[in-house]
């Protein structure tokens, strides 16, 4: 049968906090997409060889694997899915990238209408590749895009000392466990471990001032809020009851 390839491609591209796929030097491919469990028809070769080929680190998704640079900082990695979109007539994948607090930093679809499921497959994913630029990587923590972001980054909140120094001196401890505040933009930031492979708890700033809806390692979400110039975190317990965690400024 006579292959043709379906040349149009529809590309969008949704940046999150202003940045793109080439501001991230590693990207963490699965090693089974989430909708092709069963066969992945060689995709997963292909998007590597081609990230490789534009000049970024692929990593895998086990962040224990991870170089200890990434492990440091989760957020400068992108993680890249490749979705089957086929519909009757076609073979159509989406390939998206979501940066480290799950939000789409871009998409492009890509279809063929060569019947064959590898064959097809493989043919829209190559034509969303069009859509990535070769790897040009910012620290996506230190760099910010908005006036705001950079003047959060070069301070702490007001409730704390004025007396600022840099993000990355910024330590909390609650007598058992110590984390290093990052932040990630004007309105969120994060608490992660020294030697962890991803954020302890995700702050977001709500209406309230110092007020955070607060999102778990383990995936539970929360309150959070400064108390005195220390971060306190409402943990849920299994009775439906909440205790008071203090992490108090070092």
């Amino acid at each position: 049968m006579k292959k043709i390839s379906i040349l149009t491609v529809t590309v969008c591209s949704m940046l999150a906090f202003g940045q793109k796929v080439s501001d991230y030097k590693y990207i963490s491919v699965p090693s089974k997409f989430s909708t092709f469990k069963k066969e992945d028809f060689g995709l997963e070769g292909l998007l590597t060889k081609t990230l490789r080929g534009k000049n970024y680190t692929v990593i895998s998704e086990d962040k224990l694997q991870w170089p200890a640079d990434a492990q440091s900082n989760p957020c400068n990695v992108v993680m890249a899915d490749v979705i089957n979109d086929s519909g009757l007539l076609r073979n159509k994948v989406l390939l998206q990238f979501k940066d480290c607090n799950g939000k789409i930093v871009s998409s492009a679809k890509g279809a063929s209408n060569i019947k064959e499921y590898k064959e097809g497959y493989q043919d829209a994913l190559k034509q969303t590749f069009v859509s990535i630029s070769p790897a040009n990587p910012v620290n996506q923590v230190s760099s910010a895009t908005q006036p705001a972001a950079l003047e959060t980054a070069a301070s702490v909140p007001a409730v704390e000392s004025s007396a600022s120094v840099e993000n990355t001196s910024v330590r909390f401890s609650n007598g058992k466990t110590d984390l290093q505040k990052v932040q990630i933009d004007a309105s969120q930031f994060i608490l992660v471990g020294n030697n962890s492979s991803s954020p302890f708890a995700t702050f977001k700033a709500t209406a309230k001032s110092d007020v955070f809806r607060v999102k778990l390692q383990n995936g539970e979400s929360t309150l959070g809020y400064y108390e005195n110039g220390n971060i306190v975190i409402e943990l849920p317990q299994g009775n439906g009851n909440y205790t008071k965690e203090t992490f108090t400024r070092k």
